[in-house]
């Protein structure tokens, strides 16, 4: 084999140089290579297949469906039998007003006129006593009934007119009036003043007590904090602290009423709050 040979020829041909190349061995060397690739493309081929047997199974596998006809059963409705057109009943008329009492009678005497008439033709009758007179009412008939004459007014007497009622005067504190006690400097000078000079009571720090404390009290007519109380509280020493405060508060401006000063309840609220 010259040197343009050995370029061109394969590794068989330079193994087999020399040798019977008719032998097996050479011709399954030369075709190795292609039944490699073909048992390759077999091996894919099958594990396709088995892939995709059981998807095309599925696919080509038809579920039954049932259909089922039911029957639906249509209820119909009778018509209402016809409202017997009747007039209702007129209301019964309204009981009829009680006439007022009559008036009660007045005792009269029967006054008789004097007239000139024969002696045979004078009928007899009983002159009234002046007592009865002093008593009764004189009339043209004698009728027996209240001596008790309403409308005699003599011996009442006089009234005042248009005289201006005199206002009566209490004591009471009042919940609302006119014109409502005012803090010196306002109601936000109140709280500063309540929030500065209170103490957070040592049990309410330990236990972690917690809220707000409603004092009421009364405002004098001289403006002085008076009646102080608790209106609801929380405890553990917060109230006694609260009232405390609210009894050092110095002077409101009173409140009033009518142009007078008076006395009126107040309530405040003070806070607790651990910080």
């Amino acid at each position: 084999m010259d040197n343009a040979q050995l370029a061109s020829a394969s590794l068989d041909d330079i193994v087999f140089e020399g040798r019977n190349k008719a032998y097996g061995a050479y011709i399954i060397r030369r075709v190795y290579g292609k039944h490699v690739t073909r048992a390759v493309l077999i091996s894919i081929a099958l594990f396709a297949l088995l892939i995709a047997f059981p998807l095309v199974a599925r696919m080509m596998k038809k579920d039954d469906v049932v259909v089922e006809d039911k029957m639906l059963k249509v209820n119909e409705l009778m018509e209402a039998p016809p409202l017997d057109k009747v007039a209702p009943p007129p209301p019964p008329p309204p009981p009829p007003e009680a006439p007022p009492p009559p008036p009660p009678k007045l005792t009269t005497i029967k006054f008789t006129p004097p007239v000139v008439k024969k002696d045979e033709e004078v009928k007899k009758e009983e002159i009234p006593d002046v007592k009865e007179l002093e008593k009764a009412t004189v009339a043209a008939v004698s009728v027996k009934g209240n001596t008790d004459n309403p409308a005699d007014l003599a011996g009442l007497e006089p009234g005042e007119g248009t005289k201006a009622v005199e206002e009566v005067v209490t004591n009471k504190p009042y919940t609302y009036v006119e014109q409502m006690p005012v803090f010196p400097g306002g109601q936000e000078a109140l709280l500063q003043y309540i929030a500065k000079n209170i103490k957070y009571p040592a049990m309410a720090l330990r236990n972690q007590v917690e809220g707000r404390v409603f004092i009421k009290f009364v405002v004098g007519p001289d403006g002085t904090v008076t009646n102080v109380e608790v209106q609801k509280g929380i405890g553990a020493g917060c109230d006694e602290e609260s009232m405390r405060v609210i009894k050092s508060l110095p002077r409101f401006t009173p409140g009033k009423q009518n142009g007078r000063a008076v006395s009126v309840y107040y309530t405040v609220p003070v806070t607790f709050a651990i910080k």
